[in-house]
């Protein structure tokens, strides 16, 4: 199984969603911000695509870490993606 990777840091983040084709997204909640998604292009019920400064306001407001895998077990690019809670 591949191994996926923690991060915090803008570029890195913005770098693996792009080379995926990936663009930011939410999903509006209640209050000023939303659950953080990327849009690859399926289709999911009230997905907003929103601007890169509005997704990391969100993403450090929410005290984020980005998990993601490169690459799958058998070599493929991945797009395993998750947002979790920071560990400090």
């Amino acid at each position: 199984m591949s191994e996926a990777s923690k991060t915090r840091d803008h570029d890195e983040i913005r770098r693996w969603i792009e080379a995926r084709d990936g663009r930011p997204a939410c999903i509006r909640t209640n209050g000023s911000g939303g659950i953080l998604r990327i849009d690859f292009g399926e289709p999911e019920e009230n997905l907003e695509e929103i601007s890169w400064d509005e997704f990391f306001r969100i993403f450090d407001e929410s005290d984020l870490d980005f998990l993601h895998q490169d690459k799958t077990a058998d070599g493929k690019t991945s797009r395993f993606s998750k947002f979790v809670s920071s560990d400090g």
